[in-house]
């Protein structure tokens, strides 16, 4: 008697030590073994599907419950990254989108120098000179009262003094003053400037002289060396030209008679100049040079190649 309560007693002790009666834990293990046996097939079939359906009917509230509260937390660096991705896509884009405006903003630039040079190649043919290609780069200053411009070649280009200036629609000026990378123009426009002209078909001599107004408005003054001579309307304008070509060769297009006044007081017949270049809005220009010139640049040829 005393002995088994001993036993008895020592079998609580280790109840309370937190180790579970060898009875119960052969009791546990036969029930696994049961239900993994009950529940080998599976399938609608098994003996635990009805129990299986009460479990997960009483629990799957619980677990949708537990997994909407606990979404949030772990999308948390999904968002993170998907967020990253996006900026970075969004940053590409802008970037595409800039360099699409760009373009579209300059395409129509561009293609007008394009057109530009291609018809200073086509006059450089048709004249049958070479030309040195420059950009006017800066207009001469308003309080001078000279119309002038600044080109971006010189010296170190073959441009000298007293040569002719052209672009693709006709006469623009002769080189005033170089220097080794510039070169300054007297447009023809000035109220100095002066050019030997020869009229139409009729080939009468006259004189052109500016009136100092630029842009499309600007206009020049022909006096013919015949006075009795009277102009015709649309009569075209070409460079008398000069001796060894300077300042100005033969048979440039400057302009077109737009009306014919007299002069009561010299008894003489002027005629009103439309000039075929827009002075307002030069930009590629043609200073025309000997053929085979040295230059820190390709020159276009008579024959409209490049040398």
């Amino acid at each position: 008697m005393v002995d088994r309560e001993k036993r008895w007693r020592g079998s609580d002790q280790l109840d309370q030590r937190g180790r579970p009666p060898r009875s119960l834990m052969v009791a546990l293990v036969l029930a696994c073994l049961t239900l993994v046996t009950l529940d080998y097939h599976g399938g609608p079939d098994s003996p635990m599907e009805p129990a299986r359906r009460v479990v997960g009917e009483a629990l799957g509230p619980v677990e949708t419950g537990t997994a909407t509260l606990v979404r949030p937390f772990t999308s948390v660096p999904a968002w993170f990254r998907s967020r990253q991705s996006l900026q970075g896509e969004l940053a590409d884009l802008e970037a595409e989108n800039s360099r699409l405006r760009s373009e579209a903003a300059t395409a129509s630039f561009d293609r007008n120098r394009l057109a530009e040079y291609e018809g200073l190649t086509a006059a450089a043919g048709t004249l049958g000179y070479a030309l040195v290609p420059a950009r006017v780069v800066a207009l001469g200053p308003s309080q001078s009262f000279s119309r002038t411009v600044t080109i971006d070649a010189g010296s170190a280009a073959g441009v000298r003094p007293d040569m002719t200036v052209i672009n693709n629609d006709g006469l623009v000026g002769r080189i005033l003053r170089v220097t080794r990378t510039t070169a300054t123009v007297l447009l023809i426009l000035d109220p100095d400037s002066v050019v030997g002209s020869r009229l139409g078909e009729s080939m009468e001599l006259g004189f052109l002289q500016g009136r100092g107004v630029l842009g499309r408005q600007g206009r020049l003054d022909l006096e013919l060396v015949d006075g009795s001579v009277i102009p015709a309307r649309n009569d075209t304008v070409v460079t008398w030209g000069s001796q060894g070509g300077a300042p100005y060769v033969s048979g440039i297009p400057v302009g077109r008679v737009t009306s014919v006044f007299r002069s009561l007081r010299e008894t003489t017949q002027r005629a009103v100049i439309a000039p075929y270049v827009d002075f307002g809005s030069l930009d590629l220009v043609g200073v025309i040079v000997p053929s085979g010139t040295l230059s820190d640049r390709a020159v276009i040829e008579a024959d409209g190649t490049l040398q």
